[in-house]
């Protein structure tokens, strides 16, 4: 099979090309009090709204978000690690674990992820790396890996630190990569957890207060210092399925963080919409059919409906030959339409023929190669060399029935008789 450029070309007339369009969009959140904020929408990175997103800012516990991703990619849930001597201050979040006690990591990701617990994120650190220094070297090296060029940890925690910053974009980028792991996500969208292992039992809560407020919002994670105000990484998932992520950075408290994240994740959602990306009932593309001169219309095997978000353009690609030969059933697979959102390829549907493409007859054939002209021409010299053949064979017959009249004639006469003896 190969790809018929004109085929595509009748593809994109015909509509298969869809903006995402319908209702008005809402208006943007203002975000007036976020130092700088981003919302992406979570399948591809795409940029919906931001507000300085590349500027560098002190970003307080959500530094254990990288904290969590090595913890993740380093260790098994049900590894054990020792917590060290860990002096916090008053202020500081934290479980309570003493020098020596013994943690499995997923308990530890827990703590540190809805409790925010400092001496969680101390004893991941030792245990994936052995040291706090070494763990923060591994941290820099996954952002540099994920290209994360705007983000450098000081420490594990996020206590302030001239080091230990990074932007919206960043965060977005790094909660976008963490979503994908179903642990994490689980635990992020937990408004509390129990830890079994340790020294005692202990129950842990979400800082992130949205979590149990609203159905629709999956975490991800809160932080607060004085270098950092108020920030918060959000994340939601739709009706429709859709998801995005959202980044405050810098809000003057708990109320404001709240409202703008819940702001920009409701604006967000509210970008996507249901569409047909391919309509049966539409015709695909067209394409020749051998020796005659109508098309044949092909259209796509099934409907298919996607999620798209506004201004979002679903484009099409159809692969069907240059020509079909033979007679051929109605819904015939003859080719393919690719459904690509942006570079993307998100379905491939077959092509079937509309109706039933009829085969052609000999004469169909002659006439459509040689065209009308040439083929009456070619019939007249036919009739008039068999009327010439004919004639000749005619009169060879006639000629041949004469002879043999005669001949036949010849031997039914009577014998001359000859002279009597003499005497």
């Amino acid at each position: 099979m190969r790809s018929h450029p004109l085929a595509a070309v009748a593809a994109l007339a015909l509509g298969l090309a869809l903006p995402v369009c319908a209702a008005a969009a809402p208006a943007a959140p203002n975000l007036g009090t976020a130092a700088s904020a981003i919302l992406i929408d979570a399948r591809d990175g795409a940029v919906i709204l931001q507000k300085g997103p590349d500027q560098r800012r002190a970003i307080a516990s959500t530094t254990k978000l990288m904290t969590a991703l090595l913890a993740l990619e380093r260790a098994r849930p049900d590894d054990v690690f020792t917590a060290p001597a860990y002096s916090a201050l008053p202020v500081e979040s934290k479980i309570g674990l003493r020098a020596g006690e013994r943690m499995r990591v997923d308990d530890l990701l827990e703590a540190l992820l809805l409790e925010s617990a400092n001496d969680a994120a101390v004893t991941i650190a030792e245990g994936v790396a052995g040291s706090r220094a070494a763990f923060v070297g591994e941290m820099n090296a996954r952002a540099r890996e994920l290209g994360l060029s705007g983000t450098s940890y000081a420490n594990p925690i996020g206590l302030d630190d001239p080091a230990n910053y990074s932007t919206a974009r960043d965060l977005a980028r790094l909660a976008r990569r963490l979503l994908r792991d179903p642990a994490f996500a689980r635990i992020v969208n937990s408004a509390s957890a129990v830890l079994e292992s340790g020294a005692r039992r202990r129950i842990v809560g979400n800082r992130n207060d949205l979590i149990a407020q609203f159905p629709f919002v999956e975490g991800v994670k809160t932080g607060h210092t004085r270098e950092a105000a108020y920030v918060l990484v959000g994340a939601a998932r739709g009706r429709l399925g859709a998801k995005v992520v959202s980044v405050v950075l810098g809000e003057p408290g708990e109320g404001a963080r709240d409202a703008d994240t819940l702001a920009l994740l409701r604006y967000g959602l509210a970008q996507f919409r249901r569409v047909r990306a391919l309509d049966s009932r539409r015709v695909a593309a067209t394409t020749a059919v051998a020796h005659r001169d109508d098309r044949a219309k092909l259209v796509p095997a099934r409907d298919l409906f996607l999620v798209s978000r506004r201004g979002e353009r679903i484009e099409h690609r159809v692969d069907a030959p240059r020509e079909l030969k033979g007679e051929l059933a109605p819904r015939t697979p003859v080719g393919r339409v690719t459904v690509l959102r942006g570079k993307r390829v998100v379905a491939r549907v077959p092509l079937v023929t509309a109706a039933e493409v009829p085969g052609a007859g000999p004469l169909r054939v002659v006439v459509h190669d040689l065209g009308l002209p040439l083929t009456l021409l070619l019939l007249t010299v036919i009739v008039m060399f068999a009327a010439i053949t004919g004639r000749r064979l005619h009169s060879r017959r006639r000629a041949r029935d004469r002879a043999q009249r005669r001949r036949a004639n010849a031997r039914a006469e009577p014998r001359a008789e000859g002279p009597g003896p003499t005497t």
